[in-house]
């Protein structure tokens, strides 16, 4: 680290659980987040704050105005622009120590599984029920953690699936890969603002907490936000024996 990265980083480098190699982890870290929305907005910029080296944005969508009420990575000069073109310029502004990749498309399963080779974790941002149960999937075979979170009108939830860990559950032990969901989004019930950021800066906790082997994680929990009463519920996730992604016997 040069004295730059040194006066940037003095924070968390003060911490007895990170200290210079922890900031060094981060630094060779590589993590994909699929959705640069209201998710995915809080929990790259405190990625890149944080100094993790390279991000992989991936996102389809262009920045509309009724997106900036809760996506705080894009601004009002940014409308009509691909969502990851204008994350990109934010966080390079943020920090132009790491790197940025950008993927100005939906993520298939083909693009995911490539990716996955190349990356350390993945933050699911997405608002798609099946994308989320792809990249669990996938992340599952890769053994790479996947970190999840989703919101709707005052409600929220986040989780964290550690496959490097044989125990972890996973996302189809939650909810099942063939049930079929409602397609609930922001679009058709709306979400309170902030919540986003709540709940995508937990993702951004998770990721650090992972990636350099500090504090207890949320693996095996789900940890539940209810915006209205300020007040968290966390429910224990068991590994299914019958999950079909995870279980031995699917």
């Amino acid at each position: 680290m040069n004295d730059s990265q040194l006066l940037r980083y003095a924070r968390h480098i003060m911490l007895d659980e990170f200290g210079f190699e922890g900031q060094e982890k981060l630094a060779s870290s590589k993590v994909l987040i699929v959705g640069m929305g209201g998710l995915g907005s809080p929990a790259a910029m405190y990625l890149a704050a944080a100094g993790v080296g390279t991000l992989i944005l991936a996102d389809d969508d262009k920045v509309e105005l009724s997106n900036l009420q809760r996506q705080i990575i894009h601004q009002t000069n940014s409308l009509g622009l691909m969502k990851v073109n204008s994350a990109s310029h934010q966080l390079n502004a943020l920090n132009p120590d790491i790197q940025i990749q950008t993927i100005a498309e939906r993520m298939t399963e083909e693009r995911a599984q490539v990716l996955l080779q190349t990356v350390d974790m993945v933050l699911d941002c997405s608002d798609n029920y099946d994308t989320r149960q792809v990249l669990n999937r996938l992340c599952f075979n890769a053994h790479i953690p996947l970190i999840a979170a989703a919101a709707i009108r005052w409600e929220g939830m986040v989780t964290s699936f550690d496959f490097r860990q044989q125990s972890s559950p996973c996302y189809a032990c939650l909810f099942d890969p063939d049930d079929n969901l409602n397609p609930d989004n922001c679009a058709t019930l709306g979400v309170v603002s902030p919540l986003l950021g709540v709940m995508g800066s937990m993702q951004a906790l998770e990721a650090i907490k992972l990636l350099i082997g500090a504090g207890e994680s949320l693996v095996g929990q789900l940890a539940m936000f209810k915006a209205k009463t300020s007040q968290w519920q966390y429910l224990k996730i068991n590994k299914s024996p019958h999950c079909k992604v995870c279980s031995k016997s699917s």
